[in-house]
């Protein structure tokens, strides 16, 4: 701020007090409208500084407000992470327990599997003790076997020697049979070259025909022990023998019904019990 009267003062010991007067006033002029400029420009200045203020504040608004938005949807993504480690936590949880569940039942399951274990071993132990053991009994059979088979050779070389002495009076008596030679067992070749072991074989004339008498000579005779002789020993040796006289002795018969079936396919069939009658 100007003070003119000390201008004025200053100026009128020099000037005189109408010039000095003057002049303070000239420079007081000059000072307001200096003055006035200045606040003008200041002004303008401060409202531009205040513009962008308020430009950068709008700004800055609408970026909170972005902010806020974003502030609110990562809230929102927090509550649903939440929401989801909540289940996940459950899940988890409960996985957990069916783990429990799972290790009980595995630690069962591996007790039931090594028992398992301890009864399969017993079991090929009982095994090899009963492989053994058949081999055992394997072995004593084939011993049995051939016991059986020296005996069974034994009883039919003696049914057949005792049918060669009482078979020739036998035949004659039941079939008018005429034996021309002793019966014997031997062995016959048919045509292709094969040989038949016959039990009892020999000719003999029979209703003026002359015959070959086949025999064969069982322990114990079924119908089937009938029919493969004659459809087997019978069939193949008729080629080179000419007309065939079938005779069987045997022990006993397995069933009544062989004596018919016997008959019934023209057999002559005697038992060892006839022998010596």
């Amino acid at each position: 701020m100007i003070h003119t009267t000390d201008i004025v003062e200053r100026l009128s010991r020099t000037l005189g007090a109408a010039a000095a007067q003057d002049v303070a006033w000239a420079v007081e002029t000059a000072f307001d409208d200096l003055q006035e400029r200045t606040f003008q420009t200041e002004f303008r200045s401060l409202h531009a500084v205040l513009q962008r203020l308020s430009e950068a504040q709008e700004r800055s608004e609408a970026r909170l407000d972005r902010l806020e938005q974003v502030v609110t949807e990562l809230a929102e993504a927090q509550k649903r992470s939440e929401a989801r480690l909540d289940r996940l936590e459950q899940v988890v949880t409960e996985l957990a327990e069916a783990q429990k569940r799972s290790e009980a039942r595995l630690d069962r399951l591996e007790q039931v599997v090594t028992e398992l274990a301890e009864a399969q071993k017993r079991t090929e132990a009982k095994m090899a003790d009963l492989a053994e053991a058949q081999r055992r009994t394997e072995a004593r059979l084939d011993d049995t076997n051939k016991q059986l088979g020296g005996l069974s050779a034994t009883v039919g070389y003696t049914l057949e020697n005792e049918a060669y002495r009482h078979l020739p009076a036998l035949l004659a008596k039941d079939y008018s049979l005429e034996l021309l030679e002793p019966l014997d067992r031997d062995y016959v070749t048919d045509r292709q070259g094969r040989d038949w072991e016959v039990n009892i074989l020999g000719r003999g004339r029979w209703q003026g025909r002359s015959v070959t008498v086949v025999g064969e000579s069982k322990v114990q005779l079924s119908t089937r022990d009938v029919d493969r002789f004659l459809d087997h020993r019978v069939a193949a040796l008729k080629e080179v023998l000419g007309e065939v006289f079938p005779v069987i002795v045997a022990h006993m018969t397995t069933q009544k019904a062989v004596r018919d079936h016997a008959r019934s396919r023209g057999v002559a069939l005697y038992l060892s019990s006839r022998f010596g009658r």
